[in-house]
This record gives structure tokens, C-alpha cells and sequence, in this order.
């Protein structure tokens, strides 16, 4: 029930932050230009995020999903440190919880056409 919940509130958080990113929020316009990759950047961010938030709350997708969060939480880390020079608390917060629904829905992970089930 608690991964649910987690689940649930990632979804909401990433839903929310990549519609921002797809509707071309000035935040998000700003952000992205000072990041300096392109506007296209933005949007495939965006298109992940939305993806991702929609597969949390799928359950046979929720451990794809969440380890795709991951690592897309870990090139905002990166980002965050390395080019805005702004603080990676809530990507690596967000990515955290993300990397406990993956752990918890491990089952669903498939590495070389194998489960990682146990």
C-alpha cells in the first residue's frame, strides 16, 4: 500500500512537470535555455516525464517506468550541478522514490530477456 501511495504522488509530481515542460512554461523556457541544448531537449523531457507518470500508474509497467524516472532523475542531478549550478535536492529526492518503486516492482524488470526475480 505505501509503494501505491509513492507510486501515486510520483505520478502527480512528474505528470505536473513535464505538462509544464510540454506547454512551454516560462520557467521551464528559461530553465531550458540556460542548460543550452535546445528547445527540443525540453520537450523529449517533457514526453518522458508524461510517460512516465502514466506508467506509475500502470501496474505491469510501474517497475519500467520508475527505473526509467531514475535514470532520467540522474541526468537532472547532473544538470542541476554541473551546468545550472543549482541545488540537486528534489531531482535526487524524486529519483530516490523512484528507485524504491522500481526495487519494489523488481519482478517486472527484465535484463536480457531474464527476470531479476529471485
Amino acid at each position: 500500500m505505501a509503494v501505491w501511495a509513492v507510486r501515486v504522488a510520483l505520478a502527480a509530481q512528474f505528470g505536473v512537470g513535464g505538462a509544464g515542460k510540454l506547454a512551454g512554461s516560462d520557467q521551464m523556457v528559461r530553465m531550458f535555455d540556460d542548460i543550452g541544448a535546445g528547445h527540443w531537449l525540453r520537450v523529449l523531457v517533457g514526453v518522458l516525464e508524461v510517460a512516465g507518470a502514466v506508467g506509475l500508474l500502470v501496474p505491469r509497467l510501474a517497475g519500467v517506468a520508475a527505473a526509467g524516472l531514475v535514470g532520467l532523475m540522474i541526468g537532472a542531478v547532473v544538470t542541476n550541478v554541473a551546468i545550472l549550478g543549482s541545488s540537486p535536492i528534489a531531482p535526487l529526492a524524486f529519483g530516490v522514490l523512484a528507485a524504491v518503486v522500481a526495487y519494489a516492482r523488481r519482478q517486472q524488470l527484465v535484463v536480457l530477456g531474464r527476470s531479476v526475480r529471485r
